[in-house]
């Protein structure tokens, strides 16, 4: 029974990951497939998701109450199921600012940005999916350097991205409003970025 239980939090863990990854690829194709007619109906499907990744970290937190005994610190199931539940929310906050600000064309740059979004999201599922067996993972730690790698990527993309926007565009409301989006891309990585961390100082702290 131990073993089922602690499966459990591993498992579900992969779970809101996937969910994660399924919020970039909708932001991704949204983007690259950009209709303003059409972004009511994105957001309605990118709120989908972020509700059943909300479901998923809600049933680990009541089985996670009621425990007993846990494969690693209560602590650090709840802050790793955040800092997932976080991917997603984060994702679903660039796709609202598309539609709050009535967005009518994507800059490429902001697509090249959620590219990476996609990336470090499918990383953190591979990572995620190896701390089970964390003490015989031959990837895990390569897992991490390539999300922290992705990371000075997209910060390197947000920097010329910004650049690009106050060295070319005249319009003050659109610089304000790009300014935002970019923040919050970048805002999505940084989250991929905290389950690293969160899994790396697991792995620490029980070797």
């Amino acid at each position: 029974m131990a073993k089922k239980q602690d499966a459990f939090y591993f498992d579900t863990f992969i779970a809101c990951t996937d969910y994660a990854c399924q919020a970039a690829q909708l932001l991704e194709k949204t983007m690259r497939e950009f209709d303003p007619e059409h972004i009511k109906e994105r957001l309605d499907e990118m709120h989908a998701v972020e509700h059943a990744a909300d479901g998923r970290k809600h049933e680990l937190l009541h089985v996670l109450a009621r425990a007993f005994i846990t494969p690693i610190e209560r602590e650090d199931i709840l802050l790793l199921s955040q800092n997932i539940d976080e991917m997603t929310d984060k994702i679903e906050d660039v796709l609202l600012r598309l539609y709050c600000n009535h967005i009518q064309t994507i800059r490429p740059d902001a697509l090249e940005i959620c590219q990476v979004v996609i990336r470090c999201c499918q990383e953190a599922k591979s990572l995620v999916g190896e701390l089970a067996d964390y003490k015989r993972s031959k990837t895990l730690h390569d897992h991490i350097v390539h999300i922290n790698t992705m990371e000075e990527e997209a910060d390197q993309l947000f920097i010329n991205s910004m650049r690009t926007l106050h060295t070319t565009c005249t319009d003050p409301m659109e610089i304000i409003v790009w300014r935002e989006i970019y923040i919050y891309l970048e805002k999505c990585v940084d989250a991929c970025e905290h389950v690293a961390d969160t899994v790396e100082s697991v792995v620490m702290k029980n070797s």
